[in-house]
């Protein structure tokens, strides 16, 4: 694998470890990188069918890395 093909994490729209019924549930409700999740409330992204607890909390922590939170 050449260096050009590798993924990075900022290639990556959701962090590593995100369940992929939890990336196919943020892809339907419109949501494809990690910084749109701003603009939703936690509550609301619960309430997808395939988000769970541990999908959830990756995200929060992500986000809180950038500094960045869920809509309150």
């Amino acid at each position: 694998m050449t260096k050009e093909s590798r993924s990075t994490a900022k290639d990556e729209p959701f962090p590593r470890g995100v369940p992929k019924p939890a990336q196919r549930a943020l892809a339907s409700a419109g949501y494809t990188r990690l910084d749109q999740l701003t603009t939703a409330r936690e509550s609301d992204l619960a309430a997808l069918h395939g988000m769970g607890p541990k999908a959830l909390n990756l995200l929060k922590e992500a986000l809180k890395r950038e500094g960045k939170t869920f809509r309150t």
